[in-house]
């Protein structure tokens, strides 16, 4: 186990402990404020060996790669996962970090517009409801993609009976499930050869009068004529990206976890930045996605732990009430925002450095009774945005405290960096994020200090925006488990790391 990977494990138990001292501390004095609590100040960030991971980064050879993500483990037959693979893996070649790090910056760009303009829609047409399926606890890893396009995290699944194994982008901003089809009229390159529905057995067309076209989100119409009308759907993106093409009912599987009756969209004309993944893997709040389809237990409960950069963890994503932490995990509630309910919101109250709360206005981060504002928890998003005000107020207050720190020339959206090439460990402030009700999650320090390149230049990984709305992106979310529990209404941290 490399010493990198050893100082991750650490910080992550000072971050698990941490939540539950803020938990246990709020509830035993309800009426004192945060700022009167005590949490560590500063911590160390292990720079040489964060480097040395960025420089030892190399490709997985497609077929282990493959032999990775097709190995499953079963517990007791009522929680099955695969493995999870990082990002940085999958790339044909090696284009070093600093190429990858523009690259994910460049997409996060696209991201937080396509967010915003989903949000700003307000799309308010009614979905269908998820039906029960006879699925208990089902998983698979989540792979983290280089070059597929503007998807950061990617599942390998299988589509069809028999099914055909196919890269989707996880997406916790996403609705929809769809998978490009033949007959293709429009269609990017994909890492698999494209799924046929006419080679299976499960494959069902979804007629225009059945129910499920008529109130599903997505669909615009009809097409067809005599005998066999069928439903089209479309979903367009903020950045001009979009999928057509017939709604249907489908068998996803999951290793040997077989899910009936799936309504997904067959796309026929396909364009935008998915380029290397077959189709999305929607698993937001919206009646479409496959969390809500699943139903039931099974429905409204899922965990992922995305793995942490440049290392070779492994992480997952998990379905049903088993996949959710028992005890030790911090919980916050879920908040709900009629006019998105994709998106899963929650309330925070302020932001600390040094173990101290910074003094921003609460109604900044706040959800307005007309849908504006808010944070949302984003798996698609790299980068945690905060309104402008938010983040220079918290920006100045992490400078403050690392003024003896050299710092380096700005990089792309960042604008804090420091060159700490010749470190071997730095001493930094702490940075925490302080959710309504009490609990405090104090990040580690590579989870918001991380290397642009390989030569030591680290950037305070956080960015203003001049929309309302907060993302928390997964950058601040690597090697925790985020469990979301909707039946209750909560999220939750920890305790698991990955």
């Amino acid at each position: 186990m490399t010493a990198a990977i050893l100082t991750s494990m650490v910080e992550m138990a000072i971050l698990i402990y941490l939540l539950q001292l803020a938990t246990a501390t709020a509830a035993a004095s309800s009426s004192s404020s945060s700022s009167l609590l005590s949490y560590p100040s500063h911590q160390f960030l292990a720079v040489q060996d964060i480097i040395r991971a960025t420089k030892s980064a190399s490709h997985v050879p497609q077929t282990q790669l493959l032999d990775q993500l097709e190995s499953d483990e079963s517990h007791g037959g009522r929680r099955w996962k695969l493995n999870l693979v990082h990002r940085d893996k999958l790339s044909d070649s090696d284009d070093g970090h600093r190429r990858r790090t523009e690259a994910r910056l460049e997409r996060d760009v696209k991201r937080v517009a396509i967010l915003n303009s989903q949000i700003g829609g307000n799309r308010t047409k009614g979905g269908i409801q998820g039906g029960r399926f006879e699925v208990e606890d089902i998983g698979s890893e989540v792979v983290s993609g280089m070059r597929q396009g503007s998807g950061e995290y990617f599942v390998r699944i299988g589509v069809g009976t028999p099914p055909r194994s196919q890269y989707m982008v996880v997406d916790s901003g996403s609705d929809v499930v769809w998978v490009q089809c033949l007959p293709c009229k429009q269609c990017y390159q994909q890492s698999d050869p494209l799924f046929d529905p006419a080679n299976s057995a499960s494959f069902v067309a979804v007629s225009c009068n059945s129910p499920v076209c008529q109130h599903a989100e997505t669909a615009v119409g009809c097409h067809g004529h005599g005998g066999g009308r069928w439903c089209r759907y479309e979903v367009s993106y903020g950045d001009g990206s979009f999928t057509k093409g017939t709604l249907a009912l489908e068998t996803l599987s999951f290793g040997d976890t077989f899910i009936r009756n799936v309504a997904i969209g067959c796309g026929h004309r396909n364009q935008g930045l998915f380029v290397g993944a077959a189709g999305l893997l929607g698993i937001g709040g919206g009646s479409m996605s496959l969390v809500s389809q699943l139903g039931g237990e099974a429905g409204g409960a899922f965990s992922y732990c995305l793995v942490s950069r440049g290392t070779g963890s492994l992480g997952s994503l998990e379905f049903g009430r088993e996949s959710l932490p028992t005890d030790s995990a911090v919980w916050v509630p879920l908040l709900q925002n009629p006019k998105a309910p994709t998106f899963y919101y929650v309330g925070l109250s302020g932001l600390g450095v040094g173990g101290v709360q910074v003094t921003i206005p609460e109604p900044i981060f706040k959800l307005s009774d007309m849908g504006h504002g808010g944070v949302v928890m984003d798996t698609g998003t790299a980068v945690t945005r905060l309104p402008t005000v938010a983040y220079r107020t918290f920006r100045d207050a992490f400078v403050a405290q690392t003024s003896n720190l050299p710092r380096s020339r700005p990089v792309s959206m960042f604008d804090t960096c420091f060159d700490l090439n010749g470190f071997v460990t730095v001493r930094v402030p702490t940075v925490s994020f302080y959710f309504s009700g009490g609990p405090v999650l104090t990040l580690p320090a590579s989870n918001f200090l991380i290397p642009v390149d390989d030569m030591g230049t680290f950037c305070f990984a956080f960015a203003p925006t001049s929309s309302g709305l907060s993302i928390i992106g997964n950058i601040q979310q690597e090697g925790i488990q985020i469990s979301f529990d909707s039946a209750n209404g909560v999220m939750g941290f920890g305790p698991n790391v990955c």
